[in-house]
């Protein structure tokens, strides 16, 4: 990755330059996790609300992008990349939204080798974007003691119980930090599941052990779900998480073994 745009000086260009997009591929880090427990459908949700083009007379036109790529695509697209690119619409015109929308879904399916979603929003429809909350119990209050800040999966360790349940759970506490520059990354984080009861104690533990983890915020949901499925044995398992914004975007992925859908909620925090 030497040359991935990321913590260095850059050149911003307000002319639209598609080669600006920087993919890396997913395997580079899916090779580090257990391949029995990744086994899941998923998407990365892009909400982008920095996206501006000239329209054929020159009057600047705005939109909040929508991008959905699919968790099977073979490559991701490095965040800072996708701002820049999204940047080099600025000052070059197109005659419609419709356009701009196509144009962005040809060069984002081609750049993550797999068909991306593009929805660019209107102003006029920028209510939709109502702000809302993740279902589940917040398991935040709970009264533990934490010790230390490193990545430990063994917190999961012993966690469950002979009780059967379904259950969604909440934590707003997950932070992580990006691979390349350890910037932090500030997330909430929502997991469904149906099998042996998980100690809530222990899945915050283990939530917060991320707090000093170099990762991308797909990678983390991807190695959240491996270790819950590796040392829980849920029966059914959904991960999501919302991350808060940089640069005008924010990234929520989420991975399932039973779910197809999910809704894309904005929080408070996004």
């Amino acid at each position: 990755m030497s040359e991935i745009p990321l913590g260095k000086s850059t050149q911003y260009i307000s002319v639209y330059t598609p080669e600006l997009l920087f993919p890396i591929l997913r395997s580079e880090k899916r090779d580090e996790l257990d391949n029995r427990f990744l086994d899941f459908k998923g998407k990365d949700i892009w909400n982008a609300f920095e996206i501006s083009w000239l329209n054929p007379k020159g009057l600047p036109k705005i939109a909040i992008g929508v991008f959905e790529f699919d968790a099977g695509t073979p490559k991701i697209i490095e965040s800072k990349s996708f701002k820049l690119y999204l940047n080099s619409f600025n000052q070059s015109r197109f005659s419609s939204l419709a356009e701009v929308q196509s144009i962005m879904a040809k060069d984002l399916s081609a750049a993550c080798g797999g068909e991306v979603s593009v929805e660019l929003i209107e102003p006029a429809n920028f209510n939709r974007n109502a702000i809302s909350q993740l279902e589940g119990e917040v398991i935040d209050d709970i009264d533990i003691e934490i010790a230390e800040y490193a990545y430990n999966p063994s917190l999961l360790a012993n966690s469950t119980s002979d009780e059967h349940t379904s259950e969604v759970l909440v934590s707003h506490l997950l932070k992580s930090n990006c691979l390349i520059t350890s910037q932090p990354d500030w997330a909430s984080i929502q997991i469904r599941y149906t099998g042996s009861k998980i100690d809530r104690a222990k899945l915050l533990a283990y939530l917060i052990s991320f707090r000093s983890h170099n990762e991308f915020h797909e990678q983390c949901v991807e190695r959240i779900f491996a270790d819950i499925k590796s040392l829980c044995a849920p029966e059914k398992l959904t991960v999501y998480a919302r991350y808060t914004r940089r640069g005008g975007l924010d990234i929520n992925p989420w991975r399932s073994d039973f779910e197809l859908d999910i809704e894309n909620v904005r929080l408070a925090r996004q």
